[in-house]
């Protein structure tokens, strides 16, 4: 079983992404760590893409807004949209974190808010400091939905650290969560594969039995496409 895990460049190697993952079943050896430069070799049975600056709006046709504090990182865009493309074409189970799940909605046809205090202000604030465990907001999680099945509820607590979020969904994804605001906070795919992305970031919540299943119900679904057993690897 091998996972794709896309990571920015200064991230250390070990971290809450990785943490996650292992307790949820995988070993250290099945997670494939990918950094900007790196070069994308072999299949995956899974792909996480995981948080970090921001996509090019020049590839949902946009130009950069002015006065907007948009932080673009071309590294990551290099690694993420391959990586993500051929998840998508080979079905493989995705699972999208923050930047992750803006990827991902861009790379199936969907656009971004580039900035929400300026395009979209609210008084739920979306970007806040990393604290491991905090809860920032809540989120409405829509019925029927995978993620309602993985959370186990209709309203759950996340953390916030993105200024930016998805504007026009991609038609090949539904929405399945959203905060106060209207802020969309969570996609999966229309067609039923196993694709879930969140905007908040259940690696650090340690002490969250819903982000931990999220994590367990991904590598179950790896494991079993994939047709190894813990044991077996």
């Amino acid at each position: 079983m091998r996972i794709a895990l896309t990571l920015d460049a200064n991230l250390p190697e070990e971290n809450d992404y990785v943490r996650a993952l292992i307790e949820a079943g995988a070993r250290r050896d099945e997670i494939v760590v990918l950094r900007p430069g790196d070069s994308i070799t072999g299949t995956f049975d899974g792909v996480v893409i995981a948080g970090g600056d921001d996509v090019d709006p020049a590839i949902y046709g946009r130009e950069v807004l002015p006065d907007g504090k948009v932080k673009i990182d071309r590294g990551r865009d290099q690694i993420d949209f391959p990586v993500f493309e051929r998840a998508w074409q080979d079905g493989v189970p995705a699972l999208g974190i923050c930047r992750g799940l803006q990827v991902m909605n861009v790379a199936r046809g969907g656009t971004l808010i580039q900035d929400l205090p300026l395009e979209n202000p609210s008084e739920v604030t979306h970007r806040r400091r990393k604290k491991p465990n905090r809860r920032d907001h809540p989120v409405t999680v829509r019925a029927g939905t995978r993620l309602a099945e993985i959370t186990g509820a209709r309203e759950i607590d996340v953390n916030s650290r993105h200024h930016q979020a998805v504007d026009r969904p991609s038609d090949d994804l539904v929405v399945t969560a959203t905060a106060p605001d209207g802020v969309i906070e969570a996609l999966e795919a229309r067609d039923g594969r196993w694709l879930v992305a969140v905007q908040w970031h259940p690696e650090n919540l340690h002490d969250d039995p819903a982000s931990r299943r999220l994590f367990h119900e991904f590598v179950e679904e790896v494991r079993r496409r994939s047709g190894n057993s813990p044991a077996a690897g």
